[in-house]
């Protein structure tokens, strides 16, 4: 019998499979929302204010035919439609949730950006959700997305309009099989915070009651890390002899 040749995985769609099975374990629900968004879920809804530099034409792609709306920049319009779509039937929370996701940014191409890439977005609202309860979680996941390896990670002081405080989160992975490039060297991975009480109010969330934390990373990015690949344009190049390396 002729032996049938098998195909590849995509490296994206294999790391998105794999942090969704390491997120559910710690009791997160997969969720998602429209890739054509309004410029409410994209921008109001989550306290970015109308003279925001991101919604310039130059990071933003508007659609001609559909007025105030867009190809979303982020994957953060999900979490107002999910905490929305749950308090209008009747579940208030706690929730948790993970949304993997492409994203739209106006933007030139090199090797390290692209004008249309994944991220990943996680959501914990509860009533005594702190900052440590975000830091233990990014720590969980990325060991066990990095093992056999010594993951370290630290919060630095930033600013996103939809959390406060904010934090960007860097990495650093000590290992005899981490990449020398990436050994024992800090490096940006996303950013977080708790979530701006605007954007829960927003999402029909009581934040006298209710806080959470929130975070979105580049998946793009943490493949290129995993793997060592070296342009982020490799992964959406349709080139086989990429992807039938994974």
């Amino acid at each position: 019998m002729q032996e049938t040749n098998r195909g590849h995985i995509h490296p994206i769609s294999s790391l998105i499979r794999e942090a969704n099975q390491i997120f559910y374990a710690m009791g997160f629900t997969f969720a998602d929302g429209p890739l054509l968004e309004s410029e409410w879920y994209n921008f109001d809804a989550l306290n970015v204010p109308k003279d925001h530099p991101a919604r310039d034409m130059q990071d933003t792609f508007f659609i001609k035919d559909e007025p105030g709306c867009v190809l979303r920049t982020h994957t953060s319009p999900v979490q107002v439609r999910y905490m929305e779509s749950q308090m209008k039937a009747g579940m208030p929370p706690p929730y948790r949730i993970i949304v993997p996701g492409k994203v739209f940014r106006n933007e030139a191409t090199d090797i390290t950006h692209e004008a249309e890439f994944f991220q990943i977005e996680g959501l914990a609202v509860g009533e005594d959700i702190s900052l440590a309860h975000l830091k233990g979680t990014l720590a969980h996941f990325l060991k066990e997305l990095f093992k056999g390896a010594s993951v370290e990670i630290r919060f630095r002081p930033s600013f996103f309009p939809f959390t406060e405080p904010s934090v960007e989160v860097d990495m650093r992975v000590v290992g005899p099989h981490v990449p020398e490039k990436l050994r024992d060297t800090w490096i940006e991975m996303m950013g977080a915070g708790m979530v701006h009480p605007s954007v829960l109010k927003n999402a029909g969330v009581d934040p006298e009651k209710y806080q959470g934390f929130a975070f979105g990373m580049g998946l793009d990015r943490l493949a290129m890390l995993r793997w060592g690949i070296d342009d982020v344009r490799l992964m959406h190049s349709a080139d086989l002899r990429f992807v039938n390396q994974f």
